[in-house]
């Protein structure tokens, strides 16, 4: 009988161990390095997220719409400078009513205007007017300022021959008021005296309106 056959038996068993140990370190190299790979992609993942700025919306903002304004601007009335001095005025009584001119050059006066004396008209009249000289650069703008004094009462050039005694305006006149009935012995108040928005123009007078009487009024 041999005594060396377990010596053999035990190689044989120690060769067959040899693969199985090598297939475990395989597949352990294997897992580590899909693990190592897992692990890097992850850490590539977090660090690209975290290097892109976050972007923020810029806020939407709606204009509101503008609404064009249909009211017309507002306008503000305008009163034409008043002016006492650079002409004489003169107050003629053409109504039926016993000196009222005197009474009105009184009250003219009062207010700055440079008079001479009452006088009479050679004709009656329902509505007054007042005349200048155009010769004087200064007479319509007082003509215009007792116009508005009284009422706004027309102001035109004065005509040839003018209706006063005497036919011309006295010496250094420029101004000539006939006072009719409607204005006749009434405080400039009680005319209704408001200045008026732009200056009188000239008109002409209707000859319609000068009723002719023999009787003079004194004025």
């Amino acid at each position: 009988m041999s005594t060396e056959q377990p010596p053999r038996a035990r190689e044989a068993g120690g060769s067959g161990s040899a693969p199985v140990g090598s297939a475990a370190a395989i597949v352990i190299a294997v897992i580590a390095v899909v693990g190592g790979f897992l692990i890097l992609r992850n850490i590539r993942s977090d660090d690209t997220a975290a290097s892109v700025p976050e972007t923020t919306a810029a806020p939407v903002t709606t204009q509101a719409p503008i609404i064009e304004s249909t009211q017309p601007p507002e306008t503000v009335p305008t009163t034409p400078p008043q002016v006492f001095e650079g002409a004489t005025v003169v107050v003629a009584n053409a109504s039926n009513v016993n000196g009222a001119a005197g009474r009105l050059s009184t009250a003219l006066e009062g207010k700055g205007f440079t008079m001479s004396d009452a006088t009479n008209a050679t004709s009656r009249l329902e509505v007054s007017t007042i005349y200048y000289n155009a010769a004087n650069p200064n007479a319509l703008a007082v003509a215009t300022t007792v116009s508005n004094l009284m009422g706004t009462v027309t102001v035109a050039e004065a005509p040839t021959p003018v209706p006063i005694e005497g036919g011309v305006l006295p010496e250094g006149v420029d101004v000539l008021v006939l006072l009719g009935s409607d204005k006749a012995d009434k405080t400039l108040d009680a005319m209704g005296a408001t200045p008026a928005a732009t200056p009188a123009t000239a008109t002409t007078v209707d000859p319609a309106a000068v009723v002719d009487t023999s009787t003079t009024v004194p004025a």
